[in-house]
């Protein structure tokens, strides 16, 4: 499914800067849980142009907020997209309408014409709004005496737990670590994957349990990676996350100790994904079970200026004593 912003739940509805900031924050949530699966949330390019707050345009209010805040948003809105209008398929001159509204030339008409047309697409809107609702029911009226209008329902998300049951229901099971593989690939734009990353785990029984702890731990990675501006200077968004999963005894990620850096550096020295000439040391991990095996995935750290993230090793756990 396809999941569009919709750019009508902002309608100079919030009265001052800081109820805005929480619905942004509210809003980056479910676009966090849409890339955690696998998926996006496409805006149109104009979305910036809208007016959260009475004749002060987006652009104008994002100045009000945290340096990093202000590059998150702008840099998806403006630049990262994915943008829906890109690949736009209804008209301007196409009639959709919305509660007696027209929503021609909106992601509500889009969303609309497109599951009209078989296509499975919803939204995700700015809440508070008046678009706290769903299914949203769309008219396409196709002649003035109303003969042949379709009326479809667009389902509808404003909250990110709502929006994380409904990937969950959909999102397929992995069958093998082959598959695993590929949808890692597929998935995760911020990291990059050595050719022979899953290999290790060929010399264990796949399980799903252990395929899915490992999408979740690539997920936070994935989020991690992509919370660094462009010199590698780690963001709000990306402090929060390490805080929650880098650190403490019960952290998902971790370093090895001085001394398994000194006795497995050899087997912690992985082949460099872009440069067969050189190498990386991996030391930074994270840790999973299956059954009686304890796994890791191994990941160059830190993030560095221009560089993505690269994941060179998943399998059992290298520093067994």
């Amino acid at each position: 499914m396809e999941i569009f912003l919709n750019d009508c739940s902002l309608h100079e509805q919030f009265p001052d800067i800081p109820s805005f900031r929480a619905a942004i924050v509210r809003l980056m949530g479910m676009r966090e849980i849409a890339r955690r699966f696998g998926g996006e949330i496409h805006c149109h390019r104009t979305f910036v142009g809208r007016k959260p707050i009475r004749n002060t345009p987006l652009s104008k209010v994002l100045n009000r907020f945290t340096r990093d805040q202000e590059r998150a948003v702008m840099s998806w809105i403006t630049r990262g997209g994915p943008f829906w209008d890109d690949h736009r398929q209804h008209d301007s001159g196409d009639w959709l309408e919305c509660r007696g509204e027209i929503v021609t030339d909106s992601a509500v008409g889009e969303a609309a014409y497109r599951n009209l047309h078989g296509a499975e697409c919803g939204l995700v809107s700015v809440t508070p709004s008046d678009w706290k609702y769903s299914p949203i029911d769309v008219v396409w009226r196709q002649s003035d005496d109303e003969l042949d209008d379709r009326t479809v329902r667009v389902l509808n998300w404003w909250n990110a737990d709502a929006l994380k049951v409904v990937f969950q229901k959909t999102a397929k099971p992995i069958r093998s670590w082959r598959e695993l593989r590929r949808v890692s690939i597929d998935r995760f734009a911020a990291l990059e994957f050595s050719d022979d990353c899953f290999e290790p785990l060929c010399s264990t029984p796949f399980a799903v349990g252990a395929a899915s702890r490992f999408l979740e731990l690539l997920a936070i990675l994935d989020q991690l990676a992509g919370a660094h501006d462009e010199k590698g200077v780690r963001m709000e968004e990306g402090h929060k996350i390490h805080h929650t999963h880098f650190t403490g005894d019960r952290a998902k990620f971790s370093d090895s100790s001085d001394t398994e850096k000194r006795k497995f550096k050899s087997k912690m020295t992985f082949r460099h994904p872009r440069d067969p000439a050189a190498t990386l040391f991996c030391t930074w991990h994270g840790k999973l079970r299956s059954g009686s095996l304890r796994l890791r995935l191994h990941f160059s750290w830190p993030v560095q200026d221009g560089d993505p993230v690269y994941v060179v090793y998943a399998g059992p756990k290298i520093t067994k004593r």
